[in-house]
């Protein structure tokens, strides 16, 4: 379970207050999108919580407060808009980084390799190199291996927003699938509407720093707390 408490994140240049406060809870196993307008704090709640810049407040895994714990050992995943993948490497090689940091023998390495390859769709790409994969297999190659260490938290930062329409509606729904599958506890953020209720149990809408609604899309689409949840929403 994660739960991030009286969150707070400031900038100084330019100075600004990025996450106000934020106060939620994610239960095991679910999946929460943050949705919001640019420059909502959405992205910055998420580095926040992995660490990437220094918030006050409290964010615990299982009631461990991993706050001031270094990024590398909070033990959760991230993945990025751009997927950041080892361009030098190929799938395979991409997919095992984290168990090969983690000391993994190579058998047990390959093993997990192959299980996530056919968790994602992409049997048989191990050998290949990344230049060959298309935007969206380049995508599920990058939640692989997020996933492969098996994080206690999965972080996704508009993982689709740099594909066409069409391919986010079903790379939306495949990630959902994913997620689901493994049990990951996953916090999403997008500005999209319908990938935010396609991937999510839940929907939490920030504005202006602060968590404003949280709920499932149909709470939200029919009682919406404020203008922007609205907007966003319907």
């Amino acid at each position: 379970m994660l739960h991030i408490e009286n969150l707070n994140l400031s900038y100084e240049h330019p100075p600004v207050h990025a996450v106000k406060d934020v106060t939620m809870t994610v239960p095991t196993g679910e999946i929460v999108a943050i949705l919001g307008e640019s420059g909502s704090g959405k992205s910055s709640l998420l580095r926040a919580v992995a660490g990437l810049e220094a918030a006050t407040g409290s964010v615990l895994l299982d009631g461990k407060d991993v706050a001031r714990v270094p990024v590398h050992q909070r033990n959760i995943g991230m993945v990025f808009q751009d997927g950041m993948l080892f361009p030098h490497r190929n799938v395979a090689r991409n997919i095992e980084y984290g168990l090969e940091i983690l000391g993994m023998a190579k058998q047990a390495r390959a093993e997990r390799v192959t299980e996530l390859l056919s968790l994602i769709g992409l049997d048989g790409y191990g050998n290949r190199p990344i230049s060959t994969l298309s935007g969206g297999q380049a995508q599920r190659v990058a939640l692989a291996r997020t996933l492969a260490p098996r994080p206690e938290v999965v972080l996704l930062d508009e993982p689709l927003s740099a594909l066409d329409r069409i391919l986010r509606t079903r790379l939306s729904t495949d990630l959902r699938d994913i997620l689901t599958a493994v049990g990951a506890t996953a916090l999403y953020v997008t500005h999209d509407r319908d990938e935010a209720v396609t991937v999510a149990d839940r929907i939490a809408v920030m504005d202006g720093g602060e968590l404003v609604q949280i709920g499932p899309a149909e709470t939200l689409i029919a009682q919406p707390v404020s203008d922007t949840v609205r907007r966003l929403l319907t």
